[in-house]
């Protein structure tokens, strides 16, 4: 069975850093759309896309902060001058594997900013 399996989560203080990873078969990478995703406390449903690895595309409240790569089979988020607003669970995605609906999450990494 396919996974994606995150990493790095934790608590950070406003201002600090964190790099949240994603671990996958590499042929996902190379296949899928793939992007970070986060969920605010309290909005069960609701899951923003932040960041893309196609394109560099990022959110406007991450832009400048954020920084999706990929390093062998390895998807990271690099989250620098973190801020409050940036609490959440994030998700690494991959999607539109091969052009189609298939589409596989990592399990969430919880991600807590401190003032």
């Amino acid at each position: 069975q396919v996974q994606l399996v995150e990493s790095g989560g934790g608590v950070v203080q406003a201002g600090g850093s964190l790099e949240l990873s994603c671990e996958g078969p590499g042929y996902l990478l190379n296949y899928c759309e793939m992007g970070w995703y986060r969920q605010a406390a309290g909005e069960a449903q609701a899951r923003d896309l932040v960041a893309r690895l196609r394109g560099r595309w990022y959110a406007d409240s991450v832009k400048g902060r954020f920084t999706a790569s990929r390093h062998n089979d390895t998807f990271t988020l690099l989250m620098n001058d973190v801020k409050i607003e940036d609490t959440g669970t994030y998700y690494c995605a991959a999607e539109k594997c091969w052009q189609t609906a298939t589409e596989y999450w990592g399990q969430g990494s919880q991600v807590t900013v401190n003032p």
